[in-house]
């Protein structure tokens, strides 16, 4: 505890007006002997791993939300970019094409480890494969970066730093563990490693061997990575025997906002609403006693659906409505060649986040719960423009507008 101290001690003695990028990579070095060093040990990584892992790394001046020592946290930025033009943007016909086209490819070629995985997890291979698609372009996508020269520059001088420290640690042990050379471990700039883009955190949980080597190997090897894939899905919650979701048609009669996952219902309840599929086909009758839940992502102006308990265990992997949708409907189109959506995206006013989060401060103000003023219409948010609207006597869309926006802005 006292050397750690001391060293954070040491890293703030001078501001960064007095020292140049020289010596900040002094108290670099002094921060991995002084702080990164003794935790490391403490978790049996060896020193030979430790001088590894750190030969010749140096700080990384590019990547975002840095505060070198002796600085203060850059001020929040004003949330000026336009986030809320048509979700269509999230599922260009090219990228979706492209990937479900090669996603087939690889379903051919992968046949035995996906088969393997699904067994093993109950976790289908055309979902695992369209992850595998959407995170790195099944291994085609670059990842440009050293681990532990992205994870040594944030977790030394970034606004998340002890988050990046422990992810840095993380990256240790996997170095340790023989999973990996440290000079092969390759990640984005965020620390999101491999063909999965798992962060050392969740390699260290979810990382699997699928060839046998004994080896969890998520940069090389596609057995390992999709046997990684479908741990992770299983370990969170995926429930084998069930699809993700189905597109639907809402009557009018039916308010989007009753959408939402805390508004579940059996698909049989939503079937009484009026609710069908779109493709004018029966719900699958394994499905009619399972819960599900409305997803309007874009309100009235889009496609909706009933989605199922494993729409939110693909969210775990990353926490996006539109994400999860893509993977399903990638997913769907991989293993059963369908088309695109039957509703179009229809197109929606360009918004700034400031501008949504003002409207989101004014629903509060009014009494309505939008999850938290942040500027992103997640479905508390759409749920609630929705009752707003039916309350001063609109037609409920339940999606942010320029009028929205001009009504309710604080």
């Amino acid at each position: 505890m006292k050397q750690l101290l001391l060293a954070l001690l040491f890293l703030t003695a001078l501001p960064v007006s007095a020292q140049d990028r020289g010596a900040v990579e002094r108290q670099f070095r002094t921060w991995l002997e002084q702080v990164v060093w003794p935790r490391a040990q403490g978790g049996g990584v060896s020193r030979a791993t430790f001088d590894a892992a750190f030969a010749g790394v140096t700080l990384n001046w590019d990547l975002p939300d840095l505060v070198p020592p002796g600085t203060a946290p850059p001020e929040r930025r004003a949330q000026t970019q336009s986030e809320f033009r048509s979700p269509a943007r999230y599922f260009r016909p090219n990228t979706v094409q492209s990937t479900a086209r090669i996603g087939r490819d690889m379903a051919a070629r992968h046949a035995t480890a996906l088969a393997e995985t699904t067994r093993a997890t109950g976790v289908p291979g055309h979902i695992i494969l369209a992850i595998w698609g959407r995170e790195s372009g099944f291994g085609r996508v670059a990842i440009p970066h050293n681990t532990f020269r992205v994870l040594g520059t944030k977790g030394f001088m970034s606004t998340r730093a002890e988050y990046f420290t422990n992810e840095l640690l993380a990256a240790l042990r996997i170095v340790q563990a023989g999973h990996i050379a440290p000079g092969a471990m390759r990640s984005s700039w965020a620390g999101a490693m491999g063909q999965p883009q798992f962060m050392p955190s969740s390699f260290e949980t979810y990382a699997r061997d699928g060839n046998g080597d004994g080896r969890a190997d998520i940069w090389t090897s596609e057995a390992d990575t999709i046997r990684s894939i479908g741990n992770y899905l299983a370990r969170n919650g995926w429930q084998a025997g069930r699809d993700w979701g189905f597109e639907v048609s809402v009557p009018a009669t039916v308010s989007c906002a009753i959408g939402g996952r805390d508004q579940g219902r059996t698909i049989s309840q939503w079937e009484a609403l009026g609710i069908t599929r779109v493709s004018g086909r029966p719900f699958p009758a394994a499905e009619r006693n399972g819960e599900a839940f409305l997803l309007m992502p874009a309100g009235r102006f889009g496609p909706a659906f009933l989605v199922t308990p494993n729409f939110y265990t693909i969210k775990t992997y990353n926490n996006s409505d539109l994400y999860a949708l893509f993977v399903g409907h990638v997913g769907d189109r991989i293993a059963y060649n369908v088309g695109d959506f039957t509703a179009p995206w229809r197109p929606v006013d360009d918004l700034l986040r400031s501008d949504v989060a003002a409207m989101q401060r004014g629903l509060v103000a009014q009494g309505y719960d939008v999850g938290g003023a942040d500027g992103l219409a997640g479905f508390k948010t759409r749920r609630a423009i929705g009752q707003w609207q039916v309350a001063t006597g609109q037609a409920p869309t339940c999606f942010p507008s320029r009028a929205l926006v001009n009504a309710l802005s604080d």
